[in-house]
């Protein structure tokens, strides 16, 4: 399935390399003793997952919004933390599961049942860039979550994002990496916590040309394993 127009707008009138950028801020932390404490117990089960992928990694950068959507704010994502893969970095969100306390009716699914990752291959980021990077990668992850909270899409595994722009995603808009293929992360597992189950649903980079290639689950599959990796490299050629 793609999601042509809906994403496609969102991008051109506010291409993920120029919108504002996440800013870097503190997980919310449980509150003093003479005040209620703060509830995060989705937020810790996600925490718990990656921690075991990547033990010690305790404090991973960290980029949270200043406003909150319920408030008014723009960027739909409470957080998105990046742990450090190696030759990769590993971006996960929070907030399309429930990370706070258990609000919609369903018991067995947190909040649209997944959180988004993606991993940026470290070698196709250009010296001094690293930081532009990373904060694009976040505006990128907010630009999708809006799509689900303001139409209630939901993006499912073996998927592809469609964005019909010509430039690249990289924050200088250089790369062929046009839009993304969906895959469930085979990083990390899918999690039951508190508030219902949790999915990661991974985002890969694909080129312009690679994407009209597909139009259903199995061409998704399909160029999946022939591209070999699930990471997002810039600097990369297509396959097709």
């Amino acid at each position: 399935m793609g999601f042509f127009d809906k994403f496609k707008k969102k991008v051109t009138e506010t291409p993920p390399a120029t919108e504002p950028k996440a800013t870097l801020t503190p997980k919310p932390q449980a509150a003093p003793a003479s005040a209620p404490e703060a509830v995060t117990i989705g937020w810790d089960a996600i925490e718990q997952e990656f921690l075991r992928v990547y033990p010690g990694q305790t404090s991973p950068k960290h980029y949270g919004t200043l406003i909150k959507w319920k408030f008014g704010g723009n960027d739909p994502l409470d957080g998105i933390s990046i742990y450090d893969g190696g030759d990769f970095f590993h971006f996960v969100t929070f907030g399309l599961s429930e990370i706070y306390e258990k609000e919609c009716e369903n018991p067995e699914i947190s909040g649209y049942g997944y959180e988004m990752t993606l991993k940026l291959k470290k070698s196709c980021i250009a010296p001094g860039n690293e930081e532009a990077e990373i904060r694009n990668i976040c505006g990128i992850l907010q630009t999708i979550a809006r799509i689900t909270f303001n139409n209630n899409e939901v993006f499912l595994p073996d998927e592809f994002i469609y964005t019909g722009q010509t430039a690249g995603m990289d924050a200088k808009q250089q790369s062929l990496i046009t839009g993304f293929i969906t895959v469930k992360d085979p990083t990390v597992e899918t999690i039951n916590t508190p508030n219902g189950r949790v999915e990661f649903l991974e985002l890969i980079g694909m080129t312009d040309a690679e994407l009209k290639t597909l139009s259903k689950k199995d061409t998704v599959r399909a160029i999946y394993e022939q591209l070999g990796s699930d990471l997002t490299d810039y600097s990369r050629a297509s396959i097709v």
